[in-house]
Formats: C-alpha cells, structure tokens, sequence
C-alpha cells in the first residue's frame, strides 16, 4: 500500500511539472528520482514480506493450542535445523544412529524411515539434539521440563486421566483414540532404540522433556494405546523420541 501510494503522488508531481513551460530537465530529475526510489521500495516491500514466510526451519508453529495457561504446539517438531540455521544431522541407517550416539550427537529420523510419516508424526530426535546449546525449539519456543509436563497432566485430571485427553481421535491402533478434549492432539509415532531399531508406530507416542533423570538419561512422557494414561517414564539419551514444544 506504501508503495502503490509513493506511486500516485510521484505521478501527480510529474503530471504537474509536465507542463511546455517546465524545464525539460527537471522533469528528467523527477523521472529519474521516482524511479530510483520506487525501485528501491519495492525491493524493501518483497524483502519485508520474505522475512515473515515461515521457515522450513520453524514449519511446525502454525498450530498451537492453549491448554489452562499453557501454550502448546499441537504437532510434533518436524525440523531440520537448529534455531541458528546449523543442520541437524539426519541418520538413516542403524549404523547412523549407533555412531552419533555412541558420539553424543544430535541426530534425527523419520519413523520408520519414511519421509511420509514426518508430515503427520513428525522426527524423531535423540535427546542430545534436545540439549544441543543451538536451540532445537524454534524461537520463542521451548522443549518442555519435566515439571512443565506435570503441570499440563495435573490440570487434565492428573496422569491417569490425562492420557484420553491428550489422544487424537484417529490414528491410534487396537481402538487406543482419545477424545482430544485437551486439543493436545497426540499421535503414536512410536520411538527408535540406541541400537537404530524402530517399534511401536500407532501404538505409543513417546515424547522428550528437557530434564535429565540420571548421566544417561532424561524423563519424558508416554501415551499407549490400551488406557487413557500418561506415563512418567525415563529413557536413554540416545533413544529417539518425538518431541513437542511449548511457547515461552
């Protein structure tokens, strides 16, 4: 808008010196200075307008949810990159894995190995891309504690009814759905142990918290398929989990 009203009154100015009587070249001065500057406002409007897209890096913070006072994403974190724009590394084979573990790495993979199940699951990270000083949450974001974790099954009615809540409605093997009251929309996408295996898609959702348990382990929080629980459960460093954010 800013640019379309430079334009009329740069226009208007013209057509007023655009008269017989108007030195010819002050009105090539003004061609020449309109032109400029309208250039350089319209790289300035595309500039502005690029900056706010959302990133590859930052795509899962279109959805959010507000539970109590909590601000949650509503999907999984599916990113590549960490919050300076340094690539997470991604590890496919079981020997991938393996190696950046046994390294105490970041690393990430799909499901199963299937970019399709990021769309709706998202990666699986292991907790040293969880930790990593770079920032895995995008900004304005975080990777909850496991004390933030309690308060979000503590105002859903505690952890042995907070599990129905937090369930999607679909996707859940064996007739595990949830009601989604809470809007937490969890899915199971399953874990992938330090030796690289995968298990457990469509029957339990395994998610990270930023708080470590013991020297080789950190706590996160489980949804299964057969009851409306959530549990409390440690798991080693290098397993890979899901992970959901939660706004700062």
């Amino acid at each position: 808008m800013k640019l379309i009203r430079f334009l009329r009154v740069i226009s208007a100015s013209f057509t007023a010196t655009n008269e017989p009587s108007t030195n010819k070249n002050m009105q090539k001065t003004l061609l020449t200075i309109s032109t400029f500057a309208a250039t350089a406002m319209l790289f300035s409007f595309c500039g502005n307008n690029a900056t706010n897209q959302p990133s590859t890096a930052n795509d899962s913070t279109s959805n959010e949810v507000t539970i109590d006072k909590q601000v949650w994403m509503s999907k999984n974190l599916n990113v590549d990159k960490f919050r300076n724009g340094d690539l997470v590394p991604e590890a496919k084979t079981a020997g991938e894995w393996k190696a950046y573990a046994d390294a105490g790495e970041a690393a990430w993979c799909y499901s199963d190995n299937y970019a399709s199940n990021g769309t709706k699951y998202g990666k699986l990270y292991n907790w040293y891309a969880v930790n990593d000083p770079r920032g895995l949450a995008p900004k304005g974001w975080h990777v909850p504690s496991d004390e933030e974790w309690t308060v979000l099954t503590d105002y859903l009615g505690g952890a042995e009814r907070a599990g129905a809540k937090m369930k999607a409605k679909t996707d859940w093997l064996s007739d595990g759905n949830g009601t989604n009251s809470s809007g937490f929309s969890g899915l199971p996408g399953g874990y992938r142990s330090s030796n690289g295996t995968f298990d457990y898609i469509g029957l339990y959702g395994f998610w990270w918290s930023s708080t470590e348990n013991y020297a080789d382990g950190a706590w996160g929080r489980t949804l299964n398929y057969f009851n409306g629980n959530v549990n409390r459960d440690g798991s080693i460093k290098e397993d890979g989990l899901s992970v959901r954010c939660l706004r700062d």
